[in-house]
């Protein structure tokens, strides 16, 4: 553990968990940046070493942290999970072990812990990552803000604090991989649960970055995958009521000029009245689950 002192006898308030994976060139110095806030903030440090062929958790624990070891590389997500189970304060953080993101800032987001059940970092760059993952990263806000009904300043950035019984409700359905980040935030979101914003400022990784091109495609399965548990109306509503529509256009044109109703006409407006049954049923298996985990 960092050498923060914990006043009196009373157990940190927070716990910072940091995936790490082959980050031998930055978890120290993002580590000797914590310590430097151990008069602010008390807490405790977790390293969860994800299967590191490097030395990531020999210099995590030369640095004082805790370190919690994975035997092979399972993701950033199954990362978070892991030490997001060891916590036991009331609030946990997460944090990139790549060096983008400044611990200092975790002093804006406690500031205003109290008040919100998550608080995430909203990146102010226009451009903070590669650019042939932007417009990626736009389409899927795009997607999440339409399934939350909600604009989401910042879906995937990896500095965040929970409230640790909030977030470990939702563990169950958040994904091994980087979709861990855009996953807890609609989940949190859609259930209704206080979300805050701060500014944060980001800088370039240290290190290789291992996000591949799959990895949005990935999240954009997630994300449907969320609809579904948390709201599936509004995904299947719109698909139903899309086809319906053009079933019955397309059957009014053919029946006005005398052809009678076309079978690709019928097709599709019995494809939106079964699409629509889906989603009631959908609906009531969403409802139940919930009611199983909340």
């Amino acid at each position: 553990m960092v050498n923060i002192p914990v006043f009196g006898k009373k157990k940190p308030q927070l716990t910072i968990v940091i995936p790490a994976y082959n980050e031998e060139e930055s978890i120290g110095g993002v580590l000797e940046q914590l310590a430097a806030l151990r008069e602010d903030i008390p807490a405790r440090v977790i390293v969860v070493d994800d299967g590191s062929a490097d030395r990531t958790a020999s210099i995590a624990e030369a640095a004082g942290a805790e370190v919690v070891r994975h035997r092979r590389n399972k993701g950033y997500g199954a990362a978070l999970k892991t030490g997001i189970r060891e916590a036991d304060s009331e609030f946990v953080l997460t944090l990139d072990a790549d060096g983008q993101y400044r611990p200092v800032d975790i002093l804006k987001l406690w500031e205003v812990a109290a008040d919100f059940d998550m608080v995430s970092g909203r990146r102010t760059q226009l451009l903070h990552s590669a650019l042939w993952r932007m417009p990626g990263k736009w389409l899927l806000s795009w997607m999440a803000n339409y399934l939350t009904r909600q604009k989401i300043p910042d879906l995937n950035s990896g500095l965040r604090l929970f409230r640790t019984d909030v977030i470990k409700k939702y563990l169950h359905i958040c994904p091994m991989g980087f979709s861990f980040s855009t996953t807890s935030m609609m989940a949190l979101l859609s259930r209704g649960y206080n979300v805050g914003f701060v500014p944060v400022e980001v800088h370039k990784r240290e290190g290789r970055s291992t996000v591949k091109l799959s990895t949005g495609f990935e999240t954009i399965i997630l994300i449907l995958r969320i609809a579904a548990l948390f709201n599936p109306l509004r995904l299947f509503v719109p698909l139903s009521a899309a086809s319906f529509v053009f079933g019955t256009l397309w059957g009014g044109y053919y029946i006005l000029q005398r052809h009678g109703l076309s079978m690709a006409a019928t097709l599709a407006m019995v494809t939106g009245v079964l699409l629509f049954s889906l989603g009631i049923i959908c609906d009531q298996i969403s409802q139940l689950r919930l009611e199983r985990f909340e």
